[in-house]
């Protein structure tokens, strides 16, 4: 089927996102270890992507863990730290693709404050056609409703679309719903992907 619009995940696919990296930067890789195994991190950060208010999420959990309590804040007080770059490759594939004319969309698990921040940092991210954002919505990838909600918003029938993300179980539940897809690893790879699809030349890809 043809490809009418392309879906990117943000998040390690046009940002870089990397808690583990900036924690290990900080406090160094066998302290960070402890910590992760103690403290669930990335199962509050789900809690901020499906709508709790980021500061006071961050902050109850440090008050939970009093003996992490100054490191768990960082993930609230240097948050942008763990996303301290764009992947400008990738970007300029989405900017291509509007070029051509061809919709692009956003499809993330991410918290309300922690997009608008994103934002800020990288204004390319305000430049979707059709932005779906789990704290907006109330439901988190993989969960069907995610999906459907950006069927339902965009018009776009699922096998129309092309959607990257680099995590396989947010794939998967997509190939379920019939869109096509592509599991980001690289952004070389996923140009090569949209020159495939005849979505861009080599030259655009580039």
């Amino acid at each position: 089927m043809p490809v009418n619009a392309v879906v990117f995940d943000i998040g390690r696919v046009l940002i870089e996102w990397e808690p583990e990296r900036f924690y290990d930067s900080r406090i160094g890789a066998p302290r960070r270890q402890q910590l992760f195994e103690q403290v669930p991190l990335h199962a509050m950060n789900l809690d901020v992507d499906r709508g709790a208010p980021f500061r006071e999420t961050v902050y109850a959990l440090a008050d939970a863990h009093p003996q992490w309590r100054e490191e768990i804040r960082w993930w609230h007080d240097c948050w942008l730290q763990m996303v301290p770059r764009e992947i400008p490759r990738t970007v300029r594939l989405m900017q291509a693709l509007q070029a051509r004319g061809i919709p692009v969309f956003a499809l993330s698990n991410f918290g309300a404050e922690t997009f608008e921040l994103a934002c800020g940092a990288y204004p390319a991210l305000r430049g979707f056609d059709h932005t779906c954002v789990s704290a907006h919505l109330g439901t988190i990838k993989p969960e069907p409703q995610i999906y459907a909600i950006l069927e339902r918003g965009t018009g776009v029938a699922p096998e129309n679309l092309l959607f990257t993300d680099d995590r396989p179980e947010n794939i998967e539940a997509a190939r379920l719903r019939g869109w096509q897809t592509h599991l980001f690893t690289a952004p070389g790879a996923f140009a090569a992907r949209l020159v495939q699809e005849g979505l861009l030349t080599e030259q655009e890809a580039a």
